[in-house]
């Protein structure tokens, strides 16, 4: 697929990368990409210091045109009103969209254009815009998210699956759920920015300043604390092994008091994407501590792939998509066994195993991801 225009709801494009970026990111390589800076999944909560922080970002931006960030990439911040499940402000809001769009899109010389979206609730936005493509890229169980509203997430996500040409599902368990609306619906499990995370220069340099002094095993983990990671098992490991360190980084969306009174857990908040290898090629292993319930079910971790791009290995809870990494990838299903499984990867890791674990990612790229699923978009243009 080439020389395509696409406009995209997704997330804010200036927070922490995810999924959304890195696919857009390597379809702006042989494309034109309008990027939509997230419309809302859920009314804001007015008693929240970072909801506020979104709200006045966006309103700075009113005025503003669409912002180049990439060679054929560019982003911009619509005005709707936040209120994603409200009919009168689907109303208001198509309208809004409806000419903030043809402003836009005139400016970019975009004829005409595939509409995508990562978001469910952008739902009704493909009943009033004309497009030549639409396409859903189905990242997570969004029904499963205790912040947003179950009956009218889902049902806005089961209307979408109807409408678009083509729906993408990053997991197994979300391709087979989404299958019942809609028969184009395709496989595309997350990639990994490979050259990025295997690179080893970062072990050559001194560890940055939070990890200098550390002398003995390092279990890491990198991704936001919510209510989906286990912070008991965290403090389990921490409190059973007091020679290692439990590092974290990333930032907490909910009380982290268990884990900032353990004196061998190291809080380092959010590290920027570019200098997380710098952290994780000092870590021993790579843990992914989440709870099991029907939201992870369908996770398909990407910070799995890069630890194990970095060479490290893995111990994970039962995640059906790691399945696929064993035996770099421990799965357990209790706290002895995830610290018996952290245990016998300090003890038997090899230079040659980092290297071997490392080499077996090089073909997960999000280029090889993104090659596939403009492949299947060409056939419905």
């Amino acid at each position: 697929m080439e020389n395509q225009n696409i406009v995209c709801f997704a997330k804010d494009w200036h927070e922490d990368p995810t999924s959304n970026n890195h696919v857009m990111r390597n379809i702006s390589k042989r494309n034109n990409v309008l990027w939509l800076n997230s419309i809302a999944t859920r009314a804001p909560s007015f008693s929240s210091g970072r909801d506020w922080g979104k709200i006045f970002n966006k309103l700075s931006k009113l005025f503003s045109n669409s912002e180049q960030v990439e060679d054929r990439l560019w982003t911009y911040t619509p005005l709707v009103l936040p209120f994603p499940f409200s009919s009168w402000a689907h109303l208001i809001n198509a309208l809004l969209l409806k000419y903030q769009l043809k402003r836009i899109t005139r400016k970019l010389k975009f004829d005409d254009f595939q509409l995508w979206t990562f978001l469910p609730t952008a739902q009704p936005y493909f009943n009033k815009l004309n497009y030549t493509v639409g396409v859903y890229y189905c990242i997570d169980e969004w029904s499963e998210f205790s912040e947003l509203n179950t009956e009218k997430t889902v049902a806005m996500e089961n209307a979408l699956c109807k409408k678009v040409d083509v729906v993408f599902a990053t997991a197994y368990s979300l391709l087979e759920s989404r299958k019942k609306y809609t028969q184009s619906c395709y496989l595309a499990r997350h990639g990994v920015d490979y050259e990025h995370f295997s690179n080893t220069k970062h072990a050559e340099n001194n560890p940055p300043k939070e990890l200098l002094h550390i002398n003995g095993p390092i279990i890491g983990f990198m991704g936001l604390v919510h209510d989906w990671v286990d912070q008991d098992l965290i403090v389990y490991l921490a409190k059973q092994r007091p020679q290692w360190s439990i590092v974290i980084l990333g930032n907490a969306t909910v009380n982290i008091e268990k884990l900032e009174n353990v004196s061998n857990i190291i809080l380092c908040g959010r590290i920027p994407y570019e200098k997380l290898p710098e952290y994780i090629q000092n870590f021993s292993v790579g843990i992914i501590p989440f709870k099991i319930n029907e939201l992870t079910r369908h996770i398909n971790p990407i910070k799995l792939r890069e630890y194990l791009s970095a060479g490290l290995p893995v111990v994970s809870t039962p995640l059906d998509e790691a399945e696929f990494y064993k035996p770099n990838c421990a799965l357990v299903s209790n706290k002895k066994d995830f610290l018996n499984s952290c245990e016998e990867f300090i003890k038997n890791d090899t230079h040659e195993k980092r290297l071997d674990r490392s080499s077996k990612m090089k073909n997960e790229t999000w280029e090889a991801v993104v090659d596939k699923v403009e492949k299947t978009v060409e056939k419905y243009i």
